[in-house]
């Protein structure tokens, strides 16, 4: 059973990576790719692999669901640029022989714009987002191997363009509890649009194969993650004249392209982002990363900033989880990532357990 999940997994890898190995294009439905956990964000953004009980990252892993996150109720938001919003709810819920499953809801509100015509001339407001609602199911195979997949059902609406479109998330995951590491791998957004915003024009989805590692120091208490995106694709770099950063000889006027190796080293850590997580103590920890591919994607020459850190902490107080991150983009542009969540279940029984032991005393006082 575990062998025969995982052959399906990388059957699908392929299959995939012959639809959509093409540079270049434009892609639908980016918000997609947004980081609504503030954990997630935290760790630089792209999949993380742990095997601890967080349900922000079952949205994005849907092999890490399970029957530990049974009754997880989970809210997030993002104060995003200008007076542009998003955020997530998720709710986790574990069913006897069929396996456990997430309800989630995502939104991003753009804000209000000005409607004009051709002439300049104002002709009222209109409002932009994007909106999809997930159901997502995941099983453990045995001790340490586990399989997800999650169904997004997609709509966006920009003034008069209308888009409905169906996508697809299959991960697998193996967690080894004795040496504290945990290995994902995630083939994300496979679909198409349904409705298109301009009939006859279809679009493709932003289609993405992940991998992730992490492991926790067996003497300290850090534990390192590792993440790869875009396994699919090798170029990652602005192609030929299309690079803004692109240096020009004085003389000559012709383009001067970087040598090969520093082209290689920058198309290779543009795939990978590096993180740590200190855990000081059972109910706090602190994330570091670096995204090496949103730094030079927002690099500026003429001035140093922090773009491609991100950084944030979480508590967890018995079943109540409350996080928050930053993630450097540019300067003045931080979004600020919140996160709430807790176990109803689990909130109920300490509650019961806090009822018992006050009777008891006061029994024992009554005596």
């Amino acid at each position: 059973m575990r062998n025969r999940g995982f052959v399906l997994l990388g059957v699908l890898c392929l299959m995939t990576l012959g639809m959509w190995a093409q540079t270049g294009g434009r892609f639908v439905y980016n918000f997609l790719n947004f980081s609504n956990s503030s954990r997630i964000a935290g760790l630089g953004g792209g999949l993380i692999a742990s095997g601890d009980d967080d349900p922000s990252l079952l949205l994005y892993n849907p092999s890490l669901i399970g029957s530990r996150h049974h009754t997880a109720l989970e809210f997030n938001m993002v104060d995003y640029f200008s007076n542009a919003s998003y955020g997530s709810a998720m709710y986790s819920h574990t069913f006897n022989k069929v396996g456990s499953f997430v309800f989630g809801m995502q939104f991003v509100n753009y804000g209000k714009f000005t409607a004009t015509d051709e002439n300049g001339y104002e002709n009222g407001y209109f409002h932009a987002g994007d909106y999809a609602a997930t159901v997502g199911w995941g099983r453990m195979l045995d001790s340490s191997f586990s399989i997800g997949a999650d169904l997004k059902l997609i709509y966006s609406a920009y003034e008069s363009y209308r888009s409905f479109g169906l996508a697809v998330d299959v991960a697998g995951s193996y967690i080894n509890a004795k040496r504290q590491l945990a290995l994902s791998l995630l083939v994300k957004n496979i679909g198409t649009t349904i409705v298109n915003y301009v009939p006859g024009q279809r679009e493709r989805l932003p289609f993405d194969i992940q991998l992730a590692f992490s492991q926790k120091f067996k003497f300290l208490p850090v534990r390192y993650h590792i993440s790869l995106h875009h396994l699919y694709r090798w170029n990652m770099r602005y192609a030929g004249e299309l690079n803004p950063l692109l240096e020009y000889d004085a003389m000559t006027g012709e383009p001067i392209y970087p040598n090969k190796a520093a082209q290689f080293f920058d198309n290779f850590f543009r795939h990978i982002n590096f993180a740590i997580e200190i855990i000081p103590a059972k109910f706090l920890s602190f994330q570091l990363a670096y995204n090496h591919n949103r730094r030079q994607d927002m690099y500026i020459p003429q001035k140093r900033t922090l773009a491609g850190f991100s950084y944030g902490f979480m508590l967890n107080i018995k079943s109540i989880r409350i996080g928050f991150s930053r993630v450097h983009y540019a300067k003045g542009a931080t979004p600020n990532y919140f996160n709430f969540s807790v176990n109803i279940n689990e909130l109920s029984q300490l509650n019961q357990e806090r009822k018992a032991k006050k009777l008891q005393r006061l029994e024992s006082v009554s005596q």
